[in-house]
């Protein structure tokens, strides 16, 4: 069996974060593990531009970013094994992976890191009456079929779901020469980013139809339209407010899911919430040694986070390897309150807050004028006030080392949404 310092499952944005990040730690013993035949995970087919703001300072495209890190995995000699599936992980830590040149093998890791990623729900999650024609698809994977494959979906599409990979098909489409008839959300609010929203829609004169959802998909071998109506404040249809249009595709953007199988075997705690791992301030879940960071661990908006996230995970999980289990120190739950939906970490060990800790949470509406703040026991540290807050758009503050050191026997951490 081979030994491992630290595996990495997922060769994403947030995996090569994560080795990269542990190496530079002291590490030398990674092996990333990735099923695709190529490093750089969904950044491939994302070829808009956007991406590494923060992170370079500059503004690249998803595979240009990708790249970045695929070659300073490279740079350090890292080595990752492709076309890889990853069966099972024991609590001992032991990683049991196939691919057609090795077949099934085990690898005995001192820390495993968990950066599988998402995956986007389907149809079959919504229920949504009618046959089962061709041409409906989810939003990533008619992104595939254009950026990758070269192939062109339909012709008049309906996109239902306003999430950022829906509003950035909505453009896409159309500058292939695709007429998209409209975006129906659900919710009264977009889930994606204003940015998107402006750029992807606004821009191309494409109707958002907030407030409203696909009620039935019409045709038998290919979709020959769909019935779009108003939905009350239950979410339920509004009758007498249907439409018909027209379409041949319908592309779904309905949300995205932590891909957490293996979490789930392996008895990882996770969210409700986030349908991902809840974790600490080290990003460690709730088996010691396991850390969690990216996707898999909640949805991002930006890929600058993820990055920055899984490097914490990385020089984490290089902590754990070089010094072990620090013996049992307190945790303590973050509560929330104000429409506060969860925050990234959970649960925080004071002591073992370094410099800073970055909380990153989202809200559950569109709120306006609302301070954001941070209880220390009864002590608020943190008050920031913020203009506008929606839940397509992840917030985040800073808690010092130094604030949480002034409150010795420190009982509760709390994350609130205020009125101005």
């Amino acid at each position: 069996m081979k030994q491992i310092d630290i595996v990495i499952i997922g060769g994403g944005p947030a995996g090569l974060a994560a080795a990269i990040a542990a190496h530079d730690a002291g590490v030398e013993r990674i092996l990333v593990l990735e099923r695709d035949r190529e490093l750089g995970g969904i950044l491939n087919q994302c070829i808009h531009n956007g991406f590494g703001l923060q992170t370079f300072q500059e503004e690249l495209t998803g595979p240009e970013y990708a790249q970045r890190y695929v070659d300073m995995v490279r740079e350090r000699g890292i080595p990752c094994m492709l076309n890889t599936m990853v069966l099972d992980i024991s609590p001992e830590k032991v990683v049991t992976a196939m691919n057609r040149k090795e077949g099934i093998f085990d690898v005995q890791a001192k820390a495993v890191v968990l950066a599988m990623g998402c995956r986007e729900r389907s149809r079959g999650a919504l229920n949504t009456p009618g046959f089962r024609p061709a041409g409906v698809y989810s939003a990533g994977t008619a992104q595939r079929l254009v950026n990758m494959e070269g192939y062109l979906p339909g012709r008049q599409v309906v996109i239902l779901g306003s999430g950022d990979i829906g509003l950035i098909m909505a453009r896409r489409m159309t500058l292939e020469g695709a007429k998209v008839q409209c975006v129906a959300e659900i919710m009264p609010y977009s889930g994606g980013l204003k940015r998107n929203i402006v750029q992807c829609l606004e821009d191309f004169g494409i109707p958002l139809l907030l407030s409203h959802t696909v009620v039935e998909i019409h045709g038998r071998e290919r979709v020959t339209g769909v019935t779009i109506a108003e939905v009350d404040d239950s979410l339920h249809p509004v009758p007498g407010t249907e439409v018909f249009y027209p379409c041949d595709t319908l592309l779904l953007s309905v949300g995205l899911l932590p891909e957490n199988e293996l979490s789930r075997d392996l008895g990882v705690e996770i969210s409700n919430v986030t349908g991902g791992p809840a974790v600490n301030e080290a990003l460690e879940t709730s088996v010691p040694g396991v850390f969690a960071a990216g996707n898999v661990l909640h949805v991002h908006d930006l890929v600058d986070y993820v990055s920055q996230e899984a490097a914490e995970a990385g020089r984490s999980a290089a902590a754990y390897v070089k010094q072990g289990t620090q013996g049992h120190r307190q945790e303590i739950p973050v509560s929330l309150s104000g429409g506060v939906r969860y925050t990234v970490p959970a649960r925080i060990r004071p002591e073992a807050v370094q410099k800073e800790l970055v909380i990153r949470f989202r809200v559950g509406s569109v709120m306006k004028n609302r301070f954001v703040s941070v209880y220390l026991d009864e002590e608020r540290v943190i008050h920031r006030k913020r203009p506008v807050m929606a839940p397509g758009e992840m917030e985040q503050v800073r808690l010092k080392a130094e604030m949480l050191a002034g409150h010795p026997g420190l009982k509760r951490i709390a994350v609130c949404i205020e009125e101005a």
